[in-house]
C-alpha cells in the first residue's frame, strides 16, 4: 500500500474522491504510524511521511469513507 506526502490541513481524515489525506497534530511525537484495518481485522501500518508545523500527514490512495483506522504515536509520554 502506498502513502504519499499529503497535506497538513485540514486535520483529521479527509476524502477527496480518490483517496484520503490523514493529518494529526503532535508537538512531541518522534514518529506517527497510520494503522488501517481490513474487514477481517488485519492491520497495515504506514508511517506518516511528512511533518509541517507539528502536523504529521500523509495521503493514501484508495482509502474511502468508512475505512477503520487509528494512529500509533511514538515518543515521550510523560
Amino acid at each position: 500500500m502506498d502513502i504519499w506526502p499529503g497535506r497538513a490541513y485540514p486535520l483529521g481524515a479527509t476524502y477527496d474522491g480518490g483517496g484520503t489525506n490523514f493529518s494529526l497534530f503532535s508537538e512531541l511525537a518522534s514518529r506517527v504510524e497510520l494503522c488501517l484495518f481490513d474487514e477481517e481485522g488485519r492491520e497495515t501500518r504506514l508511517t506518516l511521511p511528512e511533518v509541517t508545523a507539528y502536523c504529521w500527514h500523509g495521503y493514501v490512495p484508495g482509502v474511502r469513507p468508512g475505512a477503520r483506522y487509528g494512529y500509533r504515536v511514538h515518543g515521550p509520554y510523560d
